[in-house]
This record gives structure tokens, C-alpha cells and sequence, in this order.
């Protein structure tokens, strides 16, 4: 509950006014396991703009993006060095690529190097391309209760890292880890040919 009011910015006497509560019972509620009565709950999820369910933890195994869209949504271009910016702790993306049986689009760990993407891959994935193959690198971060966010997308040709000083000093980081764990000993480096991104924002409360 306190990740939800957090993300609006909003303080824990403004959203027990809007609940109808009073804010020593939501600092309750916000630190134990409790579960309120179906009506203030009801009354606290209207005031944090998300549902019961969502309230709740319900539909983590489902995509996001299915609350309503915010009503005065705003749409900006990103600029390459905030592209980077976004990129650079790492973290999961998408390796978007052309094989014989058609585009492929698979999540992977990946890590920043020197302004390119690099992640790890196995030999003969379909996420493995071949040294000069064009493909597509693409990294988002959506924010459910608040209907916004943001996506990068990189585009370039791979190479395969190789070099021993290099490949080391990637392992010494821990960047990129694959969740899959061991086996992928295939470095993939994307030479970036551009860079593109925008952000999704709403000047007022996701669904109002």
C-alpha cells in the first residue's frame, strides 16, 4: 500500500483524507500484514487510483497495462544521453531479431559498455546472432498505478566480444548476470546506429 501512495507522491495524511480514514489506522494497515474490511479497502484503493485486486498484489503472472489510461497523459521525446541514462544500471531487455523462422523477440540480462549494450547469450540461441548481423535492443519500465512510463529502443550490428581484458572486467562487474545461469559464454556487443526513447507521463491520477 505504501508503494502505491509513494508513487503518486503523496503524503499518508493525504490519502487517509481521501480514504475517509483516519492516519493512524492507514500507518497500520501500511506496516503489518492486516487486511481491512472489503469497505475501507475499497475506499483506500479508489484513493491511490488502482483497484482491490491490484491493491492486494493480485495479477503479478499477467502483462501490465491494463488499467485505464491516465486522462491527460503527455508524451515526450527522450534525447540520446537520457536514453543512456536509463540504460545504465542494466537490468532486462528485449533482443529483438531476424531468424530463418521470422522475427524473435527474447528477454535477456544485459549491461552498458562504453555508450553499446552487451549481453550474454549461448551458442546457437535464437537470441545468438552472427558477428555484423543487424539487430534491435529494446528496454522498458512501466508503472502500473500511475498508467506511465518509459521505453528505449537500440538499434545497431553485433559483435562478438572476444577479447580477454574486456570479457574479465565484465565478469568482475557481475554485468550482465544471466538469471539463467551458467553455460552462456557468448558475449554479445551492440555498435549502436542510434538510439531512440520516450516517456509517457500523466499530469492527474492514473483512470481520472
Amino acid at each position: 500500500m505504501s508503494l502505491y501512495r509513494q508513487r503518486l507522491g503523496l503524503s499518508r495524511e493525504e490519502v487517509a483524507e481521501r480514504a475517509g480514514m483516519a492516519v493512524e489506522y492507514l500507518e497500520y494497515l501500511e506496516s503489518s500484514a492486516a487486511v481491512p474490511d472489503s469497505a475501507p479497502l475499497t475506499r483506500l484503493a479508489g484513493a491511490l487510483g488502482t483497484s482491490v485486486d491490484e491493491l492486494l498484489g493480485a495479477g503479478t503472472e499477467v502483462p501490465p497495462g491494463r488499467t485505464a489510461a491516465a486522462a491527460r497523459p503527455v508524451v515526450e521525446e527522450l534525447a540520446p544521453a537520457e536514453c543512456w541514462a536509463r540504460l545504465a544500471s542494466g537490468g532486462v531487455g528485449r533482443a529483438v531479431l531476424c531468424t530463418g523462422d521470422g522475427p524473435v523477440a527474447l528477454p535477456v540480462n544485459f549491461g552498458v559498455l562504453d555508450g553499446t549494450v552487451v549481453y550474454r547469450t549461448s551458442e546457437g540461441s535464437s537470441v545468438c546472432p552472427q558477428a555484423g548481423a543487424r539487430l534491435a535492443f529494446e528496454v522498458d519500465r512501466i508503472d502500473e498505478a500511475l498508467s506511465s512510463g518509459w521505453s528505449v529502443l537500440v538499434k545497431g550490428t553485433a559483435v562478438r566480444l572476444e577479447e580477454p581484458e574486456v570479457v574479465g572486467h565484465l565478469k568482475h562487474r557481475g554485468r550482465p548476470d544471466p538469471w539463467v545461469g551458467e553455460g552462456r559464454d557468448v558475449w554479445i556487443r551492440i555498435r549502436t546506429s542510434s538510439v531512440t526513447g520516450r516517456n509517457i507521463r500523466t499530469d492527474g491520477p492514473a483512470g481520472r
